[in-house]
């Protein structure tokens, strides 16, 4: 009982917790009457159950795993991401160790409200343009996969930002997501909930195949919807600028705020104040096998060897490839979306690739998407985990 009560505080002993872990919690519960659902013992044996399926139940206790420093790897409408309380540096130490990452990078806070906003966010800092911006952007585009580069309000760790003067701010568009963060209290730091650099995690078994016990629970709520990140704009630079392509693409920003510029931090940038937004490495979202991109006119000519793997953005593509060949037999051969729709190739992106990873294949080669709308962001991902660049892109 003292070491329950001791978890409950956050104050644990290693020893109590690890075998605990190993407690059967069905077996508990003819013992006595059901448990309540964040009560010590039961976030005790929800932080050891591994992929738990969403419910009213599990919402509750995932949240009670965020307050007491555990963390929670649950789904948004982009890609799972691994969450931990925003204001716990202890809890996001863990972040950092679990996914392998390096303290250069910073990590997006989440939050269910609006109003939650200026408790992780100096809006006072804002120009004037700059602040017309966000309340644009924030009433047009969340909830949904927008991230915005603010500055950092001074109770935000510096672990959050990297040790930057801005933090990056999501409100995610998912009704299970924003339960958690509420119930969790309000902010809730998440990057995507996999090892640093490799593909995205999409479903709840990617989480577990990538992370396993690092992760306390993982919620389970299906496939995710976009299946690729979130745009990140920076607002606290003149003008304004996507730093990365994501699930908002930048006509619908420009149409709202204005024409913006595209295109990561400079290397003099870096240099002087850091990454300010996840996703800017030249090698990310990378499968193990080799990944060898290809515009959408070289791949046609693009020969093939058994063993290899195909994956095309549209059923057209394909066709035209299987006819102007003499043998494409041997190779395997996906389609993003038969139809060629953006969003559908988007949401099957990282899933895919996943796929391939996981199978026999010696090499995937990809073809670009066209660039625009969401083309452009499944070009980002597909580029960043290329092995090689391929022939450059002529479209």
């Amino acid at each position: 009982i003292a070491a329950v009560c001791r978890l409950w505080c956050g104050n644990a002993p290693p020893f109590f917790v690890f075998c605990a872990k190993k407690i059967n919690a069905a077996a508990l519960l003819p013992l006595g009457k059901p448990l309540a659902p964040c009560s010590p013992l039961v976030v005790l044996l929800a932080m050891s159950m591994g992929i738990v399926s969403i419910s009213e139940k599990s919402l509750q206790q995932a949240a009670a795993v965020l307050r007491q420093g555990g963390l929670v790897a649950f789904p948004t409408e982009t890609v799972y991401g691994l969450g931990a309380d925003a204001f716990n540096t202890a809890a996001l130490a863990r972040v950092f160790e679990a996914k392998r990452r390096p303290r250069f990078d910073p990590l997006i806070v989440h939050i269910a409200a609006r109003e939650t906003l200026e408790t992780v966010a100096d809006i006072s800092r804002l120009n004037t343009a700059a602040r017309k911006r966000l309340d644009t952007l924030a009433e047009k585009c969340w909830p949904g996969p927008l991230t915005l580069i603010l500055p950092k309000h001074a109770d935000v760790p510096d672990l959050v930002t990297s040790g930057l003067a801005t933090v990056a701010v999501r409100f995610p568009d998912h009704r299970e997501a924003q339960k958690l963060i509420a119930l969790s209290g309000g902010a809730v730091a998440a990057p995507s909930a996999n090892l640093f650099g490799y593909l995205s995690p999409t479903r709840a078994e990617h989480v577990q195949k990538q992370l396993g016990e690092k992760v306390d629970m993982i919620l389970d709520g299906g496939p995710a919807r976009l299946g690729i990140e979130s745009t990140v704009l920076d607002l606290c630079t003149e003008p304004y600028r996507i730093l990365r392509p994501g699930g908002t693409p930048g006509e619908a920003i420009a149409a709202l705020a204005g024409p913006v510029l595209a295109g990561q931090n400079t290397a003099a940038e870096l240099a002087q104040g850091g990454m300010v937004s996840p996703g800017q490495l030249k090698s990310h979202y990378a499968p193990r096998r080799p990944l060898l991109v290809f515009s959408r006119k070289d791949l046609a000519a693009l020969p093939c060897k058994e063993g290899d793997a195909v994956l095309f953005f549209d059923g057209a593509s394909r066709d035209a490839w299987i006819t102007t060949g003499s043998d494409r037999r041997g190779c395997t051969i996906k389609v993003l979306s038969e139809t060629g729709d953006a969003i559908e190739a988007a949401a099957r992106l990282f899933e895919t690739l996943y796929e391939l990873d996981q199978s026999s294949v010696a090499c995937i080669h990809a073809q670009l998407a066209p660039k625009a709308g969401l083309g452009v962001a499944i070009n980002d991902r597909l580029n960043r985990g290329s092995t090689l660049a391929g022939l450059k892109n002529k479209d």
